[in-house]
């Protein structure tokens, strides 16, 4: 507790620290396990990860195919853009310690690439269009495209296919032959 011209400073001085002393400079939009509510969301709030502030929900203003595969049932953002939906998500004010602990955390640009995309933010009756970064699966497998799709992610959606976390048993290299295109 820091007391400043009689004014005691609690911990509202963390959101300063992260608004003005690190710079929130990137946006990022996720779709899948890192969303409020599901199994990798403690990646955007943990301190030693970087700083993440949550904006609000979001939609892609492109349609792609959001699929979820492998033995872990992961979902994955295919770059096909046109094919699938438009994808829902939530959109993050991240710092750039954040980015590059996301960037190890998806293994870009090996496995996903990051890239700019437009997404749409509802606020009351306004839309706006704002650019975030987005994780892409680009070389994959085209059978991956007969796979069904959907529009919002949730771990336990009625598509049955529960989350199951590799618990480190396994590493993006294992995913290679289930979903890349060699």
């Amino acid at each position: 507790m820091i007391k400043t011209a009689n004014v005691v400073i609690h911990s509202n001085i963390r959101q300063f620290i992260v608004h003005f002393v690190r710079k929130m400079t990137h946006r990022v939009f996720v779709y899948g396990t890192l969303k409020r509510n599901e199994p990798n969301h403690y990646w955007l709030t943990k301190p030693e990860n970087g700083a993440s502030k949550f904006i609000a929900n979001g939609t892609t203003k492109t349609k792609y195919p959001l699929i979820i595969a492998t033995r872990y049932n992961i979902p994955f953002l295919l770059y096909s853009p046109g094919d699938g939906s438009n994808v829902q998500g939530e959109v993050y004010e991240i710092d750039d310690k954040m980015l590059s602990n996301l960037d190890i955390l998806e293994d870009h640009p090996k496995f996903y690439v990051r890239e700019v995309d437009d997404i749409q933010i509802q606020k009351g009756n306004e839309t706006t269009t704002t650019k975030c970064w987005v994780y892409f699966l680009k070389t994959f497998k085209p059978e991956l495209l007969k796979k069904p799709t959907m529009s919002n992610y949730s771990s336990t959606g009625p598509h049955g296919l529960v989350y199951a976390e590799s618990n480190n048993e396994s590493t993006v290299d294992d995913l290679y032959d289930d979903i890349l295109k060699k």
